[in-house]
């Protein structure tokens, strides 16, 4: 990372003493609103933010986040924009750079995030990827410490698909120093790479394909839907993850005040019983609410305010 310009595109890649920097900030700043308290270090700036995937809490957290701060936000998705016409990511990289202070891109392919990040000379966010979605993970570190105290030497069981979700709370659990149980069909594990550095740093993450395994003792559920957006063979997916569904069973196999996220959209009686998400111990929406913290965060870390 260059020492000039402060990127955020995975945890792995970010220090945990400015990871928790941001996070402290982030539910600093939400308690201060919460008082009626209003600070807008961000006056007169720009985030530009690219969508080449659908998005609901993407878009509207950090557009509210900035506005929150003060600054001002423009919205490019594919169809509008010259990406759209064969432009390329760096000639767009470069513009930009021209125009905004910030930009966050939320796209398919980690190449192209890289591409943006290699030629612009301002921070880039890593809205998601198909690689990983580092934003979501700020969200659900911030949400567990609000109703669980610190994470550090919690246990975390994440059941179903590994897939981009899986790959960051993998970093997380080696730069916040918590245990991470992965629970998968075999045919889904994470990337061995992301195993791989997770061992080199000495990280507690264990894999297993039982589910029952992977929740015994945890202080917390964790789950994504079974077929993403641009996933082939949907169906195949459906009877191979049928037996990783979160169900009131399998939360009961937790530590009794476990708590149960999921970074939505959500779909009931596929990966998670609407008993579950639905209930006493589902904390998804404070999750969701806690994009627009978190977010707050990672932009002014993005920009040196913090």
């Amino acid at each position: 990372m260059s020492a000039a310009v402060r990127h955020f595109l995975d945890l792995s890649e970010i220090p945990s003493k400015d990871l928790r920097t941001m996070i402290d900030t982030s539910r600093a700043m939400k308690a201060a609103r919460a008082r009626g308290e209003a600070d807008r270090p961000l006056a007169g700036k720009t985030l530009a933010m690219i969508f080449e995937k659908p998005s609901t809490r993407t878009r509207v957290s950090f557009e509210v986040g900035m506005r929150q701060l003060g600054g001002e936000v423009i919205v490019l998705e594919r169809e509008s924009s010259q990406l759209g016409r064969g432009e390329t990511v760096a000639d767009t990289a470069r513009v930009l750079s021209r125009y905004v202070d910030v930009i966050m891109l939320r796209t398919t392919n980690e190449e192209k995030l890289r591409e943006l990040t290699e030629h612009a000379t301002v921070p880039v966010i890593n809205g998601l990827t198909d690689r990983t979605h580092p934003c979501q993970l700020m969200a659900d570190v911030m949400t567990f410490e609000e109703h669980r105290g610190p994470i550090a030497g919690k246990r975390i069981a994440w059941i179903g698909d590994g897939n981009n979700m899986a790959t960051s709370w993998t970093h997380a659990a080696v730069r916040f120093g918590f245990e991470l149980r992965i629970a998968c069909p075999p045919q889904l594990m994470p990337p061995g790479q992301v195993l791989g550095w997770a061992k080199a740093e000495k990280g507690q993450v264990h894999v297993t394909t039982d589910p029952k395994e992977a929740v015994k003792d945890a202080d917390c559920i964790v789950t994504d839907v079974w077929v993403s957006m641009g996933d082939a063979d949907a169906m195949g997916r459906h009877v191979m993850l049928a037996p990783y569904q979160v169900t009131e069973t399998v939360m009961g196999m937790a530590k009794p005040g476990a708590i149960f996220m999921h970074c939505l959209p959500a779909h009931r009686g596929e990966e998670v019983t609407a008993g579950v998400i639905d209930g006493p111990r589902s904390v998804v929406w404070d999750e969701a609410e806690n994009r627009l913290h978190a977010q707050k965060g990672i932009l002014l870390w993005c920009l040196g305010v913090i």
